[in-house]
């Protein structure tokens, strides 16, 4: 279904400041996995005054001290999240308070909607409850550094509260976990939205950069091409799980088995919860209707 052209090359060289290119370096966090790949990456930007983007996950593995060692000697000016998911925001408390540094980010962390009656979030603790940002962003806010500047960028859909930055007078945009270069990426109603999603993908399409610095995996040249391919790929899902519905499929594992049956069945479950993304998307249009209030247990028939 998918002609999107994932590239699984990364070397992490974990415990590493990895440049990236003149002041972006690249340290991976140790947190290999099938939703962070081989782990999550924390961008250093700026030269004697440097941002840290995403400090990542508060665990005992080595990462923090691999900061404090790529910025010795520095300033750490500014901690800037993309979002609150665990694998990329609690770091960041500690690493404010230890350096002063104030803590931006665009808000606490919320789902898109409120939960039905009877509802349960299914990733309810990938989510960071206790993230609260000293600066609070908008979209179009510059955060200005040590000659150079970043323009946050709202990019709903994996999050409400998802944020990229684009390095402006670049080619560079740190994606965060909206746009990754080895594979989609999640969006889990609650707290993802997929209208959302698809409307950031046409927020990011208006952008002069290129180039692409994600939360996980390697850089993505040439991303405006992806993000059209990726546009597409969400498309054609959103047609498949229509097809699976209008074809007598009534329950998500019955359409999860035939739309994902060459996806790797451990990640089967996140595939469920994007077939509901797009289920609530078209449940939206009028094209599909519930027979209850909508879950990922309810039955789905078309309209």
């Amino acid at each position: 279904m998918s002609s999107l052209p994932f590239r699984a090359e990364f070397e992490p060289r974990y415990g590493e400041s990895v440049p990236v290119d003149e002041n972006i370096q690249r340290i991976t966090v140790p947190n290999r996995g099938p939703f962070t790949f081989h782990g999550t990456n924390t961008y250093l930007v700026g030269g004697k005054e440097v941002m840290v983007i995403d400090p990542g996950p508060d665990e005992d593995n080595g990462h923090y001290d691999a900061i404090v060692k790529a910025v010795r000697g520095r300033t750490v000016s500014h901690v800037i999240v993309t979002h609150t998911h665990m694998d990329h925001s609690p770091l960041a408390r500690r690493l404010a308070r230890e350096t002063g540094a104030p803590l931006y980010g665009e808000g606490p962390h919320r789902p898109a909607r409120d939960l039905h009656l009877g509802e349960i979030n299914a990733l309810d603790a990938s989510g960071d409850k206790e993230f609260e940002p000293e600066v609070t962003l908008s979209h179009g806010d510059v955060i200005e550094g040590d000659g150079f500047a970043l323009e946050a960028v709202f990019t709903p859909g994996h999050t409400v509260n998802h944020m990229a930055f684009a390095l402006k007078d670049s080619p560079y945009l740190f994606s965060g976990d909206h746009v990754m270069a080895w594979a989609t990426s999640i969006v889990a109603p609650p707290d993802g939205n997929m209208v959302q999603y698809m409307q950031s993908l046409e927020t990011l399409l208006a952008l002069p950069q290129t180039v692409y610095l994600p939360g996980h995996g390697g850089r993505l040249n040439r991303a405006h091409e992806f993000v059209r391919g990726l546009r597409a790929h969400r498309r054609m899902r959103e047609t498949a799980v229509l097809h699976r519905i209008r074809a007598g499929d009534e329950t998500i594992p019955e359409m999860v088995a035939v739309i994902y049956k060459e996806t790797d069945k451990r990640l089967h479950g996140a595939a469920g919860l994007s077939v509901f993304a797009h289920i609530e998307d078209l449940l939206h249009q009028g094209r599909v209707i519930c027979d209850a209030t909508p879950s990922l247990t309810a039955r789905y028939y078309p309209a």
